[in-house]
């Protein structure tokens, strides 16, 4: 089939085949409508009509974090003996009065707020609580005390307090629940009950007589109960070294939740 040229059209072309004839229409772009529309916004700029303008991106703004003026959960009585210069708290709350089980918040005050960090499984005394501690009950003390120096088995993990590092950190007993108590002094931080701030956690001085007991840590856990102490996992153990400023004058809060709400 023989087609004349002039018999193309710009939007059509006709492809034959041996097969057949094939049509294929091509549309060009075509840019009448956006000259149109281009027009008519330079139309009514021109005329001092208002001109559409495209809606700015909506900005999500995130709300800060609300932290609290007081440490929560704590009642009058509680609050009256955390020191006023104190700006770190290790709080640590057991579940019951009767409970091993607690669990351990590090708070820091920045610009009078108190700022949590993450909460810590914990154990705490066999027995669980007491607000008169003597030797042997298996009951941690509930209070509010210093912790002002630490020491272990291992080498210093890179803490700011005092560091007594000594192979005397040792002991192949085991736990009230039968479990191995070996490696559970690599890290210790003293708790300041019934001892003389400023010594080595292993020192013997207990001010209010030795039946009123002593040489109450926090050191690595162990799995179990303690005998009065509190324990952290290993790696809690060294986080908690390394965040502790003396500065600060970090104390530890600890006792059970109704008893810390008085």
């Amino acid at each position: 089939m023989h087609l004349r040229r002039a018999s193309l059209s710009v939007t059509a072309a006709v492809v034959v085949s041996t097969l057949g004839v094939v049509a294929y229409t091509y549309i060009p772009h075509d840019d009448s409508t956006m000259a149109s529309g281009k027009d008519s916004v330079a139309a009514r700029a021109a005329a001092g009509q208002p001109v559409p303008t495209p809606d700015a991106p909506r900005v999500t703004v995130q709300p800060r974090p609300e932290f609290p003026g007081r440490l929560p959960g704590l009642g009058p009585k509680t609050l009256a003996h955390v020191p006023e210069n104190a700006r770190q708290v290790l709080l640590v709350t057991g579940a019951g009065k009767a409970s091993a089980s607690s669990k351990a918040v590090l708070w820091q005050r920045v610009d009078g707020r108190w700022q949590p960090g993450a909460v810590w499984a914990a154990h705490n005394g066999y027995r669980g609580w007491t607000d008169e501690h003597y030797a042997g009950d298996l009951r941690s003390p509930i209070g509010v005390f210093g912790l002002t120096d630490a020491g272990g088995r291992l080498a210093d993990p890179g803490t700011k307090l005092p560091y007594h590092h000594s192979g005397a950190f040792s002991t192949n007993d085991t736990g009230l629940e039968g479990e191995s108590l070996n490696g559970v002094f690599d890290y210790v931080i003293a708790i300041n009950y019934n001892r003389q701030p400023g010594t080595s956690p292993m020192d013997g001085t207990h001010p209010l007589g030795g039946n009123r007991g002593g040489g109450i840590w926090l050191h690595v856990d162990h799995g179990g109960p303690t005998h009065a102490c509190v324990s952290l996992s290993r790696a809690h153990m060294k986080q908690l070294l390394r965040a502790l400023e003396p500065a600060d004058h970090p104390v530890v809060v600890m006792g059970d939740t109704a008893s810390l709400a008085r």
